[in-house]
């Protein structure tokens, strides 16, 4: 064990233990140790200690990592007990990890995309319940954990096509082995009664809907939140936005929705320089937006609907 003591100017004195310990007992042992500093800290400063606050011990080095950031950049520890998948695709590092509260969740380079316990983000992106998709046809950009399409495909639609910019097949097999929960058995074949899996670069195949004249009554974006550059200008991840945005418009009826994920609602700046790029499309567009809890992202996410604007003919 080794421990640091640090004392400030100001008043703040810091303990800092570290300590190898790989079974409960020693850690116990560590707790009644730190419990005989805190009194012992007491007595010497005769009761005038304003205040004592003591963190939990930061594991390190364990075969489970718990530790992930949210997207406003506070770190967040998760009760993982178990890694069910982890691979490298070509694309990314594929991690899906078992949490007692959330149950299986996907982590995608790092990045935690959605667990079993997400309906409320896959019901968001969907419009929140307030949608008739019986008869509809509905474009998925992304999804690849196949929650969207699950819900949708249970709706009656007239079809379902989900592309996205390079789906990553290995995605797929590990969500519908181990996110069954979330997908159903949708991911089991590519093509179902109203529905068809493209695994291609959603950017050509929408370029070649807009030339087709192919159109949709909803398009839902679930291909990546809204970055957190504050110059758009100088990021090809605003270009990507701007023109998935833009085709995705061309095969978009005229009082059909574009549904898509934002970011997180402390991200303020982030989300009005998404907005002001709603303004810079091809065609003129209005929306909304909806505030919802995603359980296993442990803060509040912003959800965007988004139309074309009625014109006066």
């Amino acid at each position: 064990s080794f421990a640091n003591l640090r004392i400030h100017p100001h008043g703040l004195v810091l303990v800092d233990l570290q300590s190898y310990n790989d079974h409960m007992k020693g850690r116990e042992e560590v707790d009644q140790l730190l419990n005989k500093v805190e009194e012992r800290m007491k007595e010497l400063f005769h009761g005038n200690i304003k205040r004592v606050k003591r963190l939990p011990a930061i594991l390190r080095g364990g075969v489970i990592d718990r530790y992930w950031p949210t997207a406003d950049g506070r770190l967040v520890e998760y009760d993982i007990d178990e890694v069910v998948y982890d691979e490298d695709s070509p694309f990314q590092n594929i991690k899906i990890l078992h949490s007692k509260q959330f149950g299986n969740i996907l982590i995608l380079s790092g990045d935690v995309n959605l667990a079993e316990s997400d309906l409320a983000y896959t019901q968001a992106i969907m419009g929140s319940g307030k949608e008739d998709y019986t008869g509809k046809e509905v474009l998925i950009l992304g999804g690849g954990d196949g929650g969207i399409l699950y819900e949708i495909v249970k709706l009656k639609p007239k079809m379902v096509t989900m592309v996205a910019s390079n789906i990553d097949q290995m995605v797929i097999d590990g969500c519908k082995k181990y996110m069954r929960k979330t997908c159903g058995d949708v991911l089991d074949n590519l093509k179902g009664e109203c529905y068809q899996v493209l695994i291609e670069d959603c950017i050509p195949v929408l370029k070649r809907y807009a030339k087709e004249g192919r159109m949709f009554d909803y398009v839902i974006n679930d291909l990546t939140a809204v970055p957190i550059s504050t110059s758009p200008e100088e990021d090809s991840t605003w270009e990507f936005l701007r023109l998935i945005l833009d085709l995705s418009m061309k095969v978009l009826k005229q009082d059909g929705k574009y549904f898509t994920q934002g970011n997180c609602i402390n991200l303020t700046d982030a989300l009005t320089l998404y907005e002001e790029q709603l303004s810079r499309l091809y065609c003129p567009v209005e929306f909304s937006k909806e505030t919802v809890c995603v359980p296993s992202y442990m803060e509040l996410w912003v959800f965007y609907t988004i139309w074309k604007k009625q014109t006066d003919v």
